[in-house]
């Protein structure tokens, strides 16, 4: 199982998993180190504290500057980058395969030496801050951020990755090294790689760098909170259009029926061909942007509808997504419209794994989640045993009229929304 893709692990006597994918067709080698917590592991009073020590690591470590760490980077033709989710931190360097001492010797100083300079820390904090206005200046993001807080109100799952205004503003040099020693140990991370290496080489390699790093114990981190089916209207006037995400809960990441839930996402709004871009674009012009997703955690998910459309439409918009709910629940897909979601899912799944970096994320998110590997074959099987029969299942599970959320944002007009008219 492990062969068809290279795959070897291997677990450093400190407790830190390497993974490695050897793609020998290609001149390069893609790094990641994994934080395996991320924002929702924080308290409230430091919200966002996981992003800011992610951009803080980029300031300079304890043997280089930020403009070091910059320069040697470009003398190679690498590319260093780094993001923070609600479950992980990721920082990650991409090489060729010649450069890779020089590409691991950074990535690791960054992770392990980072000096968190007070005045950096300013500086960045002004960033950081001007960061949180783009996303508020943005429509799409905002309805999301909004429905995400309220869906899961008042635990770390449904605060902002970036942080807010005030818990930003109280961050200062000792809390970062403090969360830095907490988190950035051997037994919440896994190291992980794909290119053209050599996974005895690449291991011995990385132990020299790490070796030194204590096991630590990973973070205990709230349980899943239970979702609120709640209806929030905010208002926006400088908006033209109205912004509109429903959703319900759903599975967990490694949940059993997790590709009946990818499938009925993609015949729901995963796409082109996918009813409700066909019923409420193609069919009825009334939205530029119309799509669903599925955003699943390790102990839950959600299922979101996203559109984009003017305050006469959106009451419309509302009714004809509920419509397609109903239509899921009632009848079962036909041969045809399951067939061309199970190959366009199947596309999706194996295009998104033909670079280098995708295959490191995708090695490192199985062992995080899964802690096993599956191969293109049997993640294939998985997605062609999914019937109709429990696809409409799914939509009777997920699609209950008590537990719909919705979000609206923009200029409202005046629009009432009651729990009465989520009837589906």
């Amino acid at each position: 199982m492990m062969n068809e893709r290279n795959l070897r692990r291997t677990i450093l006597p400190n407790g830190l998993i390497v993974l490695t994918e050897r793609m020998e067709h290609l001149r390069s080698v893609a790094m990641g180190v994994w934080i395996k917590s991320g924002s929702r592991a924080e308290e409230a009073e430091t919200n966002g504290i996981s992003h800011f020590v992610e951009h803080m690591v980029f300031k300079g470590t304890r043997h280089r500057t930020a403009q070091h760490i910059a320069r040697e980077m470009d003398s190679i033709g690498g590319n260093l980058d780094a993001f923070t989710g609600k479950e992980t931190i990721c920082f990650n360097v991409k090489s060729l395969s010649e450069h890779v001492p020089i590409a691991l010797d950074v990535l690791s100083d960054l992770v392990l030496n980072p000096v968190f300079a007070s005045n950096d820390i300013e500086r960045e904090r002004g960033v950081i801050l001007e960061e949180i206005k783009i996303d508020e200046d943005n429509p799409d993001i905002l309805v999301h951020e909004l429905f995400t807080q309220n869906f899961w109100k008042d635990h770390p799952l449904g605060k902002p990755i970036l942080g807010t205004t005030d818990t930003v503003a109280r961050l200062d040099q000792p809390r970062l090294l403090d969360y830095h020693a907490g988190r950035f140990h051997a037994g919440n991370m896994v190291f992980s790689a794909a290119g053209n290496l050599n996974h005895d080489e690449f291991v011995q390699s990385v132990a020299e760098k790490f070796s030194t790093l204590h096991p630590g114990a990973q973070p205990v981190e709230l349980a899943a909170p239970p979702s609120s089916a709640q209806i929030l209207l905010r208002n926006k006037k400088s908006l033209e259009q109205v912004q509109i995400c429903l959703g319900v809960p759903s599975p967990p990441i490694a949940d059993e029926n997790r590709f009946t839930t990818l499938i009925l996402n993609t015949v729901l709004g995963g796409g082109m061909s996918s009813r409700l871009f066909q019923t409420i674009r193609e069919e009825r012009g009334m939205a530029y942007s119309i799509y669903s997703d599925v955003t699943p955690y390790r102990d839950t998910g959600a299922l979101c509808v996203f559109a984009g459309t003017s305050a006469g439409k959106a009451l419309e918009t509302i009714d004809l997504i509920l419509a397609e709910f109903a239509r899921l629940k009632q009848e079962p897909l036909a041969d045809e419209e399951l067939t061309r979601a199970k190959d366009q899912l199947k596309g999706n799944i194996l295009m998104g794994l033909e670079s280098s970096n995708s295959r490191m994320a995708n090695l490192a998110r199985q062992e995080i989640y899964f802690g096993q590997f599956f191969s293109n074959d049997e993640i294939i099987a998985r997605v062609e045993a999914v019937t109709a029969d429990q696809i409409q299942q799914m939509a009777q599970q997920l699609f209950d009229p008590a537990r719909i959320a919705v979000t609206l944002l923009g200029r409202l007009d005046g629009i009432k929304l009651t729990r009465s008219h989520l009837v589906c």
